[in-house]
């Protein structure tokens, strides 16, 4: 299957001012996260990315720009359920005055029991999060082959959710997961399992995301098209 390269998005003034930006509309990023945005789109350039799809929310959808300006023939595709968390009445409210709540300690150690009051539950958040992916790799897979490449450009919680499905540990765990602005989280889906290639990265190559071609093999009399399981 193809893989998925997350980006979170850059730095908003939300995310230093210690706001729960949630789904507020209009926040976006800030100087550094604009900074930010430029600087994952470089070390992108140079993939053939598939596609880029894109969180609807105006920080993400600035990171997604960031990154087609470097791949013309692509325009960033929005998906909603790669948007933030509904936080419901948390949001826009501090996260100092959050902490207060008898909820942060749930959120903290036992998110999978959590649904924020008039929002989301963060099951469900995960949930269509990982739909959203797998659906876009199988489409990916068809369109343009198991080696594709393509960016989803999304938010921490929703990463960090995905990164704990793809590891197969339980919702509970994702707090323990460590997602920065702008920086990338890559996972290869396969038909029998998903492989967490990178976590959290801001400043390595990623040429070696590529795929090689394939030596072409003659077949001879005495090959047969089936090939041996496990190898010779």
């Amino acid at each position: 299957m193809p893989t998925v390269i997350l980006v979170r998005h850059g730095r908003s003034a939300a995310n230093t001012s210690g706001t729960l930006a949630g789904r507020t509309p209009g926040v976006k990023l800030d100087e550094t996260g604009v900074h930010q945005a430029e600087a994952v789109a470089q070390r992108l350039a140079e993939l053939p990315l598939a596609a880029i799809v894109t969180s609807p929310l105006e920080r993400c959808k600035q990171t997604a720009a960031a990154i087609a300006k470097h791949h013309e023939a692509l325009r960033p595709a929005t998906d909603r359920r790669l948007t933030e968390c509904g936080y419901g009445d948390w949001t826009g409210q501090k996260i100092a005055t959050l902490a207060k709540d008898p909820l942060w300690a749930v959120v903290q150690q036992h998110p999978s029991a959590v649904t924020f009051p008039n929002g989301e539950s963060m099951r469900a958040m995960q949930q269509r999060a990982v739909d959203a992916v797998r659906a876009h790799d199988a489409a990916l897979a068809k369109s343009h082959g198991d080696g594709a490449l393509w960016v989803a450009v999304s938010h921490g919680d929703v990463i960090k959710a995905i990164v704990a499905d793809a590891l197969a540990q339980h919702l509970d765990t994702f707090q323990r997961i460590v997602v920065d602005t702008a920086s990338t989280t890559i996972i290869t889906y396969t038909a029998t399992r998903p492989f967490l290639v990178r976590l959290n990265d801001s400043g390595s190559e990623l040429a070696s995301l590529i795929p090689k071609p394939q030596p072409k093999t003659r077949r001879t009399k005495k090959q047969s098209s089936d090939a041996v399981v496990g190898g010779r």
